[in-house]
């Protein structure tokens, strides 16, 4: 059933972690009927294809290290095309939830009497699992999942809770962390994980172009640097890793060459 338009109103919503197949139906209809679409760079073009002829696109950039439109300006532009009477789409990558300011927004459009609702997308870990064959918790081995991101000063991770994160019982899942991988795995370790805990970096998740690099916590560093990643990359750390196929057939490998003192 197509979402019903109420003039002014802004939809936060969710366009999964690249290919259009991976939206919602509620998303894809968002996008449809949209008449102003405010999106961040790492928005699939198959995506934004969706949207009709004369919609207004404006892109926000929002994307790790690069030039990006300022969170302020971007609630004023989405008030400004909202009180024009226009179905105003905010589309993110992945899930506007996750790391994706959408109860900024939504306090600031509120604030100002704009109507807002979310509507969620698949997120990169969810498409990573899915996409390499592991699970993110796993019964007997992970208990939990934590999604969080890695800002590093001095080459420290800053942010505090990463004690929970070392529980051997907890997947993480780390976003915008591929150029702090030696703070975290270094910040891991000496919070008690194991160095021998499976990892990968999987960059371009739930897209053609996805890839796997499969490590443990301690190699973690070394082979996303020899990888070379110039997509977004998710990493994902814990046991439950080892039940992808291509994480079970290098880990015994990786782990013994690490005893030995070398790298698999």
């Amino acid at each position: 059933m197509p979402l019903e338009h109420r003039p002014g109103e802004v939809l936060l919503v969710g366009a999964g972690p690249g290919p259009a197949d991976l939206m919602t139906v509620r998303a894809m209809q968002a996008v449809q009927g949209a008449e102003a679409l405010l999106y961040d760079a790492l928005v699939h073009e198959e995506v934004l294809a969706l949207a009709p002829r004369g919609c207004i696109r404006i892109q926000t950039g929002k994307r790790a290290g690069r030039a990006s439109m300022d969170q302020d300006t971007i609630n004023r532009l989405m008030l400004r095309l909202a009180r024009r009477g226009l179905k105003v789409v905010r589309l993110k990558g992945g899930d506007p939830s996750v790391f994706g300011r959408s109860g900024e927004e939504k306090a600031f459009l509120e604030a100002h009497g704009t109507p807002v609702a979310v509507v969620p997308g698949v997120t990169a870990a969810s498409a990573a699992a899915a996409q390499f064959g592991f699970p993110l918790t796993h019964r007997g081995v992970a208990r939990r999942v934590a999604f969080a991101t890695a800002r590093v000063q001095d080459g420290t991770v800053v942010e505090e809770g990463w004690s929970a994160n070392a529980d051997p019982s907890t997947t993480l899942a780390l976003y915008m962390g591929r150029d702090a991988c030696e703070a975290v795995s270094r910040k891991l370790i000496a919070e008690g994980r194991s160095p021998d805990t499976p990892a990968v970096a999987v960059e371009n998740a739930g897209s053609a172009q996805a890839r796997l690099i499969a490590a443990t916590l301690a190699t973690l560093p070394e082979r996303v640097a020899a990888a070379a990643c110039n997509g977004p990359v998710v990493l994902v750390i814990g046991e439950a890793v080892a039940q992808a196929a291509v994480v079970r057939s290098r880990i015994p490998a990786m782990r013994t060459a690490e005893k030995r003192g070398g790298a698999a």
